[in-house]
């Protein structure tokens, strides 16, 4: 339990310093949201009066001190407001209640199955070593050199407009003769489905090399320690053998899929700009077009507090798996 709490207060903190982040990187940068709203306006008629309101609605009344916009940023946050985007003239937090779904259903089912198949294979190339499964291991490196936006750019051009396998384009089908009624019913799960296949394939294919060479690395080496060994010369079935060494070579790789959330998410951003798929990833793309800076901020929180989730829930499972995690505290 010690062990837990202190690592939540770790925890707490990151999450404290990526708020203050947060704040202070945006107005960093030359202009501000305030200045791109009034160019796409496009209007000179706009009082003093006019422009101080808008200022006031998302946030930008530059009469207030630094440190006054930052207490007031953190009173909002803990409210739960996010502020208005500039772009959309809406609530930040509605614009995510609407595309976070699509992203946490695309990177959740890609990064189980890439998970679970990754370690699965690993475990058996680990046991089977020298054998023929070891080819996968040069395939699967590959994918996962290439960056994201290329291997995207090519299961959309392959897969997606010559083989017409799967759509590459939008979550669902939005075609001028589509009569889907978007909700829990057949034929539109069907196609969210079809569609998520190219964006969900490129998650998972530049991530599963590194599951794969994991656990082949750490089966190799447990397999060769004494409890093992003898775990065999007892004459358990090969199955248990193989049980009690994947349960301890497996501890590095639930610490390894903390690590990779991070990058998995950053890559399904990137996947969703290519396949125009109705995620957050999108929208940060249009935020950053458009100048949206409340829309990026808050997009990027929301990224920021997943990943340490992901990160405190990995760390809580391995002190659970492995008890000298727990002596050491």
């Amino acid at each position: 339990m010690t062990t837990i709490l202190r690592r939540l207060g770790f925890y707490v903190l990151a999450a404290f310093a990526a708020v203050t982040l947060n704040f202070f990187l945006p107005r960093m940068l030359p202009g501000n949201a305030l200045q791109a709203l009034l160019a796409k306006m496009q209007t000179t008629t706009i009082t003093p009066q006019q422009l101080q309101a808008l200022a006031d609605q998302y946030g930008l009344n530059s009469k207030q001190s630094t440190f006054s916009q930052y207490m007031t940023y953190l009173g909002h946050l803990f409210q739960g407001d996010l502020g208005h985007s500039t772009s959309k003239s809406v609530a930040v937090t509605q614009i995510l209640s609407k595309d976070l779904p699509w992203t946490i259903g695309l990177v959740g089912s890609a990064t189980v199955v890439a998970f679970v198949l990754g370690t699965l294979l690993g475990i058996v190339v680990g046991w089977r070593r020298s054998g023929l499964l070891d080819a996968l291991l040069p395939t699967a490196t590959f994918f996962q050199a290439v960056p994201y936006f290329i291997l995207a750019s090519l299961l959309l051009i392959t897969g997606g407009f010559y083989w017409k396998l799967f759509p590459y384009a939008n979550g669902y089908d939005t075609g001028r003769n589509s009569n889907l009624t978007q909700g829990w019913n057949g034929p539109f799960v069907t196609s969210v489905v079809e569609h998520g296949v190219l964006p969900a394939a490129t998650v998972a294919l530049a991530s599963i090399a590194g599951w794969i060479i994991g656990m082949r690395n750490m089966m190799i080496t447990t397999m060769d320690e004494d409890y093992v060994l003898v775990a065999a010369a007892k004459g358990l079935p090969r199955w248990k053998v193989i049980a009690v060494a994947a349960r301890n070579a497996i501890l590095p790789t639930i610490s390894n899929f903390a690590l990779s959330i991070s990058l998995v998410v950053t890559g399904s951003i990137v996947t969703e700009i290519v396949f125009s798929y109705p995620g957050i990833g999108y929208q940060v793309y249009l935020a950053v077009l458009d100048a949206d800076y409340p829309l990026m901020q808050g997009i990027l929180l929301v990224v920021t507090f997943t990943v340490l989730a992901a990160n405190l829930l990995a760390d809580i499972a391995y002190v659970i798996l492995d008890p000298r995690a727990r002596k050491e505290a």
